[in-house]
């Protein structure tokens, strides 16, 4: 039987003067795996990732589980890269690479949100494939690229981005992973396993952040949390989910501890899609009308660990995009308006949102007009600039700093009014 061999990374230390650098590369050999290793591997690490994401982790404990197992398949060097990415605006909410660099330097920020680039975090989100590197987006000329120049100033030379998506296509983060000058590139085995990889990582990034905002909610309307045991017994409640199962119809929980039935419902059906124990399942969703003419939506997951298997039902107010309130309320913007502010945020051309709000394209210039006019920004950049900077960097350090004391992260913007204006690069 042919034995897994993994290279070692360089036993040196990381330059403390490479803020560009926020993930690593590999000083691994380049000596290529035969084919059957590599499927050994790709098998290997999609089960126990797999596995890992069934456990109902907070965010972190996902991220260092996985990264072990990234680290084997694909060498790099340092440690993965790790951000989580609002869905609805594709904007990062978080950013975590197991302590090499816990603040990601405002440089970096302001070339992601304010310059054009071949390679960044959105467009590797919104693509198709939802993989890239930096060599390939540059048509094998990194040099056009200011990223490649601004890593290549502290030994950077490779940079491979993955969208972590859910198999519905939600992104829910991006996956980092960095080589040096003078490495192999990343190869096309390695990009298909990342590939396969992608919605299981997803998945323990989507529970993770459901799981930690309801464990540690922000506000009265944060999320509640209720894990059930395998006899569909409660086993445990979050403070303040008493108020959410309250107001589902069919309910009695406050004077029976029965549950309302679509706890239950949204509970099997999460349980029925798990094959096996390190197979995920998918996240089940239910919407239903509250006591209270208010919708409500309830996401059940499998937690699958040590032989038992249990599953987590999460239960919170609907908000189709949370960012949409919040344009409303910093900028005034109208429905319209927010809708093409979302899809500017994302990434889309003037004709892409044309086509998808069934408008013309002078339509779509009318809208930007005003929003620009509201929001004070001369341009489609800025604006993303300024959403970013008031809303989501907020968010971003908090995060960080959540991450160093290993509490729960949190998605989403920052609500209420921006905290700072945004500034441009120099300014």
């Amino acid at each position: 039987m042919t034995t897994l061999r993994i290279p070692r990374r360089q036993a040196r230390e990381p330059s403390l003067q490479a803020p560009f650098q926020k993930a690593g590369i590999s000083g691994a050999s380049g000596a290529a795996y035969d084919l059957r290793v590599r499927l050994q591997t790709k098998e290997r690490a999609a089960a126990r990732i797999g596995e890992l994401a069934c456990r109902g982790l907070d965010l972190v404990s996902f991220w260092d589980g996985a990264a072990e197992l990234i680290s084997s398949a694909v060498p790099h060097y340092m440690a993965p890269c790790w951000f989580t990415l609002d869905p609805a605006s594709l904007l990062v909410t978080s950013h975590y690479d197991h302590g090499q660099i816990p603040e990601l330097p405002p440089e970096w920020l302001a070339h992601e949100y304010y310059e054009d680039d071949v390679h960044n975090l959105t467009s590797v989100a919104r693509s198709e494939r939802g993989i890239s590197t930096l060599h390939e987006a540059s048509g094998g000329d990194p040099s056009r690229s200011p990223r490649w120049h601004a890593n290549m100033q502290y030994g950077g030379d490779q940079e491979l981005l993955v969208a972590l998506r859910t198999r519905a296509g939600e992104a829910w983060g991006v996956l980092g992973l960095y080589r040096e000058p003078g490495e192999r590139q990343f190869d096309r085995e390695e990009l298909e396993l990342l590939r396969a990889l992608s919605p299981l990582l997803a998945e323990g990034a989507r529970r993770g952040l459901l799981v930690g905002e309801a464990s540690d909610p922000e506000g009265p309307h944060a999320p509640g949390l209720v894990v059930l045991d395998r006899d569909w017994g409660v086993e445990s409640l979050t403070p303040g989910v008493e108020r959410w199962l309250a107001e589902l119809p069919d309910g009695e929980w406050a004077t029976r501890r029965k549950l309302p039935p679509v706890v239950l419902a949204v509970a099997g059906r999460a349980l029925r899609t798990v094959d096996k124990r390190d197979a995920p399942g998918e996240v089940a969703v239910a919407r239903v009308l509250s006591r209270e003419g208010r919708w409500i939506v309830l996401h059940g997951a499998a937690l699958v660990a040590g032989g038992a298997r249990r599953v987590a039902v999460i239960v919170e107010p609907a908000h189709p995009a949370r960012i949409a309130p919040l344009l409303m309320a910093a900028y005034g913007l109208t429905e319209r308006e927010q809708e093409v502010t979302r899809l500017v945020l994302s990434g889309d051309s003037t004709a892409e949102i044309a086509e998808r709000l069934f408008v013309s394209p002078h339509t779509v210039q009318q809208h930007l007009k005003s929003i620009f006019e509201k929001t004070g920004v001369r341009s489609r950049r800025e604006l993303v600039g300024k959403v970013f900077f008031g809303h989501y960097e907020p968010r971003l350090r908090d995060n960080e700093r959540r991450a160093a004391e290993r509490q729960p992260l949190r998605g989403g913007p920052i609500r209420g009014e921006p905290t700072r204006q945004a500034r441009l690069p120099g300014s």
